[in-house]
């Protein structure tokens, strides 16, 4: 399991691309779409996988979602609908959160690629849901900056806000934004799985070995729990983060 931070990239890594999925038509009431994938990281001991997807016109079977999942749709668009025809939009460059196990399905028209956290622990107890109602959330930025709060403790001089969309229902996962003033925080290990869409600002990561990882607006990566890394932002930074907490 890679220990180090992983920057996200479209079309996965260059010396091995996206590998095609084999599919079930159990999963789907379409016929069977053309699905990819690169995993960038994975434990399966608690469910967690973070990586690039792709897919074209499919729908899925409706039933209750596989796990509670942070995702940014990189192109095309998504309808996510529920028992009664209801659905939800994500569009390119939106990142929003579906529950797990609320009964929907996934209606694809055209291309589709995305960026994903996906969390659905075997050892955890499965929601039981009637409805998909509040199950689906897509991230306003603009909403989530204006409702963020100061945190109680500052992290590495910088005044940092918070603003939680989604804790899941195992308490395992949160969603949301944070913003800080320039910082630079002590190299320790990262307490916490994390996924990270950068919105504005820049921000240096620099692992124990010397390694530093430069990452500005539209990048995404991820931090996993355990590495070694100081965090410095010259000025104003503000990023969506999807967070895994595990027992220490």
């Amino acid at each position: 399991m890679q220990n180090g931070i992983m920057r996200l990239e479209r079309d996965g890594p260059p010396e091995s691309g996206l590998a095609r999925m084999t599919l079930d038509p159990a999963d789907f009431q379409s016929p069977l779409p053309e699905q990819s994938i690169h995993v960038y990281f994975e434990d399966p001991q608690i469910g967690l996988s973070v990586g690039v997807w792709t897919t074209t016109d499919m729908q899925e079977t409706f039933g209750p979602y596989p796990g509670d999942e942070f995702m940014l749709v990189l192109e095309g668009r998504v309808e996510m609908v529920d028992g009664a025809g209801h659905a939800v939009p994500i569009e390119t460059g939106q990142s929003f959160v579906l529950r797990n196990a609320i009964p929907i399905s996934w209606r694809q028209v055209g291309p589709m690629r995305k960026f994903f956290l996906l969390l659905n622990d075997p050892a955890a107890p499965v929601p039981q849901l009637d409805s998909a109602e509040g199950g689906v959330i897509v991230l306003d930025e603009n909403a989530l900056a204006a409702a963020a709060k100061p945190e109680a403790e500052s992290i590495g001089g910088g005044a940092q806000r918070d603003a939680h969309v989604f804790t899941n229902d195992a308490g395992t996962m949160t969603v949301g934004l944070w913003e800080s003033t320039a910082f630079e925080s002590a190299m320790q290990p990262f307490g916490v799985h994390e996924f990270c869409q950068i919105l504005q600002g820049r921000v240096a990561i620099t692992e124990e070995d010397g390694t530093r990882h430069d990452f500005e607006a539209g990048d995404v990566f991820f931090v996993p729990r355990g590495c070694v890394c100081s965090w410095a932002a010259d000025g104003p930074v503000r990023k969506y983060y999807a967070q895994v907490h595990t027992p220490s």
